[in-house]
């Protein structure tokens, strides 16, 4: 999760505020107020870097829950839907951020998060950040062939914009690799 300081201070901003929940608002079934104020920091961490809500109530319930939880008690406990509830899961998973519980005697999934900084780095830039920078490349090409297009007064202005697109482009392909390889230690 490559947080530059100005979105780190966001996120601990809005982390740090008071529960978006007014006052006089019943809490969530089944939510102490320490599950709140977890749900909720994950909540503004997750809005920083673009994701959706869910998947920070999801992950800070996880990650402050003593033990596994399944589904169906993740969409209780939250009240959002299993929809959103099973499309959070499979993007946590997905990313490393949540893994299966190891146990035998339940016959539902039960999920828990990952704690591990590196897991979750790591998981981040290779599932959110390496397909744009793939995909980066074929866009790139089409504004080169689209610069050459515009009228001559724009041309020059635009074909340096371009080519500075490039640049950094081609930094963060050869930097992330690194990353991901100096994380995955």
């Amino acid at each position: 999760m490559c947080l530059d300081a100005g979105q780190l201070l966001m996120a601990l901003h809005l982390a740090d505020r008071p529960s978006s929940r007014p006052p006089s608002a019943p809490p969530l079934a089944g939510l102490s107020s320490l599950d709140v104020e977890a749900v909720e920091l994950f909540v503004g961490l997750a809005q920083v870097v673009g994701l959706p809500k869910s998947i920070g109530q999801i992950y800070g319930l996880l990650y402050i829950s003593a033990f596994p939880l399944s589904l169906d008690e993740i969409t209780r406990r939250l009240d959002i839907s299993k929809g959103s509830a099973s499309q959070g899961l499979k993007f946590l998973r997905s990313t490393g951020a949540v893994r299966l519980a190891e146990e035998n005697a339940s016959r539902c999934d039960r999920y828990q998060a990952e704690t591990g900084l590196r897991t979750l780095a790591t998981g981040f830039l290779k599932e959110q950040i390496e397909p744009h920078l793939s995909s980066g490349s074929d866009r790139l090409a089409r504004l080169k062939r689209l610069a050459a297009s515009v009228p001559a007064a724009q041309r020059e202005h635009v074909t340096q914009r371009v080519k500075q697109l490039e640049s950094w482009h081609d930094r963060a392909a050869s930097v992330l690799p690194l990353l991901i390889r100096f994380l995955g230690k």
